[in-house]
């Protein structure tokens, strides 16, 4: 079973190779391991977690017929529906704006209920864990929104 961190690292390969095009399946089973942490977060994420996993089923369903992201994206644009609700960019946005609040609360709720709690290595052990956890500008790489946008999403 693949982790996280392997499947992001994957990512991150694909977008520093010599064709960094990522496919919409590859970025949407990489996401799809996030689905769980939403469960643990609180139950007031449910509502999050619903649209997150309807959004990346899109996505899922999406790369049957779509290979890149990129591909995808140009879709969009030449139909003019790259707001519009449901059309695969909009979904993209969103799981991408997920993975930055799953990001976010995970460690915000680790610093303050457990860390104070644990041991130096347990903590170690959990740092390492979140900070595995994509940042959100190799999210923006990822999907292809690197350089000036880069200043506005520090990691």
């Amino acid at each position: 079973m693949e982790t996280v961190a392997d499947a992001f690292k994957g990512l991150a390969a694909t977008v520093n190779s010599r064709k960094p095009q990522v496919t919409v399946k590859q970025f949407s089973d990489a996401c799809s391991l996030f689905s769980g942490l939403f469960g643990i977060l609180d139950t007031s994420f449910k509502f999050a977690k619903m649209d997150y996993v309807g959004k990346l089923n899109d996505l899922a369903a999406a790369s049957r017929s779509i290979s890149t992201l990129e591909e995808m994206i140009d879709k969009d644009i030449e139909a003019g529906c790259v707001k519009k609700y449901g059309s695969h960019t909009r979904n993209l946005l969103k799981v991408k704006q997920g993975l930055e609040m799953i990001k976010d609360a995970a460690t915000k709720a680790y610093n303050q209920v457990l860390f104070p709690h644990h041991q130096f290595n347990i903590q170690k052990a959990c740092a390492t864990g979140l900070n595995s956890l994509p940042s959100k500008s190799l999210v923006l790489l990822l999907l292809g929104e690197a350089g000036e946008y880069m200043i506005f999403f520090p990691n």
